[in-house]
């Protein structure tokens, strides 16, 4: 079986006014075990737009490793997703569905620390394939 294909999907918007607004509830988010967008935390180290070098080391060492095929991230405004509860990680392996792999509680719990997230999408992702 090949390895999934991951999808962190953002609980921000992509436009200028998406950004400011996230900017805003950020700052003013006075509940740290709530972040606005706990991905955007482990990605981007809160309110950069780029993201930081240890997510992408990160990133790189989980498509290098063999452990994902790709890492794909999108912002709410670049999807049809109705129902979803943005951020969350989602996984698609070859030729099936897309499935929740994390939610926005258990993202909050890495604190922002990409090496935290990599840890644990290995171990939920290597348990899915003993599973099946």
């Amino acid at each position: 079986m090949s390895a999934p294909t991951i999808y962190i999907l953002y609980n921000a918007d992509a436009s200028i006014m998406g950004k400011l607004s996230y900017g805003y509830k950020k700052l003013t988010n006075k509940d740290k075990e709530k972040p606005t967008c706990a991905a955007c935390d482990i990605t981007h180290g809160g309110l950069s737009l780029d993201e930081t070098s240890q997510w992408k080391a990160a990133k790189a060492e989980l498509v290098e490793s063999g452990a994902v095929r790709e890492v794909k991230q999108f912002h709410r405004d670049e999807l049809d997703a109705e129902g979803l509860q943005f951020p969350m990680v989602l996984a698609q392996d070859e030729g099936s569905g897309l499935r929740s792999v994390m939610s926005s509680e258990e993202l909050a719990t890495f604190k922002g620390d990409p090496q935290v997230f990599m840890q644990s999408i290995r171990q939920k992702l290597e348990g899915s394939k003993g599973a099946s």
